[in-house]
């Protein structure tokens, strides 16, 4: 059986962050969150870690970061650019980031044709997750004629931060555990009234279950999702493609395929805890946990 592919998002720009966090090392000697990352991916049985990046630093990523795990994984490489597009759409004037989560998987699409995880390069998922993300993966799907995908799902209390708002997937699932919808909020974070509130996409802001599952941008897809994928974000260039500012993620992507009924996607428990680095204050709790992971043996002193 293939073994899945773990696509790895590092094309972001850390601008909250003030940096390429993806480069900054957490762990005792040196580690990266993406050390960590593909420690975990590698023992859960994935063969491969393909990394999304930009150009202008491809370098550097490819010297910093992606030669540490050459010898251990086969390690390629696919470019976000503003002008990769379907045919018959241009970049409109002004506009100078990429179009969101959405058209960086879209990247990936000439060099990934197995099953695949997704995930963002600065969050710790934990070990967990990743292997029931690759249990999932490594399990025929039933034959169907409907896509069937997962989502690794998270609390959102566990997931603030206490430095700045954030941006989450706001799922709600049925009593079988799948999908039924998931809704991409901005700007998340506690008020000085005690709720948790967020900005949906159409700019209302609204209180979000703060014990409710969230997106943290973990996903399994089967090949197929690519083709899905290139439909839904040309629909989304057709409605949105103007905008200087718009955005296509990954979680409006697979809620247009839940309503559709064109697929469903199992939210994945995991016993992992999730953290990561919004913020640069947000990187003394990130290193004081890998330290605990660390002390409770869940991770080597110096990764292999």
């Amino acid at each position: 059986m293939t073994k899945p592919t773990l696509l790895v998002l590092a094309a972001g720009m850390g601008s909250r962050y003030g940096g390429l966090k993806q480069m900054d090392p957490m762990g005792p000697n040196g580690e990266t969150v993406l050390d960590y990352s593909v420690y975990d991916a590698l023992r859960a049985g994935f063969g491969r870690v393909v990394f999304i990046i930009r150009e202008d630093f491809a370098e550097a990523f490819k010297q910093g970061v992606g030669s540490r795990f050459a010898d251990r994984i086969q390690v390629d490489y696919a470019f976000q650019r503003l002008d990769d597009l379907p045919e018959g759409f241009t970049v409109p004037d002004g506009r100078a980031k990429p179009w969101g989560t959405a058209h960086a998987v879209r990247a990936a699409r000439a060099i990934v044709n197995e099953p695949f995880a997704v995930i963002n390069a600065d969050d710790f998922y934990g070990r967990d997750a990743y292997e029931v993300a690759a249990r999932f993966l490594t399990n025929p799907p039933a034959a169907d004629g409907k896509a069937h995908y997962a989502m690794v799902g998270y609390p959102l209390i566990n997931t603030l931060s206490d430095h700045g708002d954030v941006n989450r997937g706001i799922c709600a699932t049925d009593a079988g555990g799948l999908l039924t919808a998931v809704e991409e909020y901005v700007k998340i974070e506690r008020e000085p009234d005690g709720v948790v509130r967020g900005n949906a996409l159409d700019g209302s802001r609204n209180p979000v279950a703060e014990n409710g599952p969230v997106s943290m941008n973990f996903w399994a897809f089967t090949a197929d999702f690519m083709g899905l994928l290139e439909t839904e974000f040309t629909a989304f260039l057709t409605a949105y493609g103007q905008q200087e500012k718009s955005e296509c993620y990954i979680p409006t992507v697979v809620d247009a395929l839940i309503r559709a009924n064109t697929a469903d996607c199992r939210v994945l428990d995991t016993t992992s805890l999730w953290f990561g680095v919004t913020y640069p204050d947000d990187k003394p709790h990130v290193v004081a946990s890998i330290r605990d992971l660390i002390a409770a043996g869940e991770y080597p002193e110096k990764l292999a």
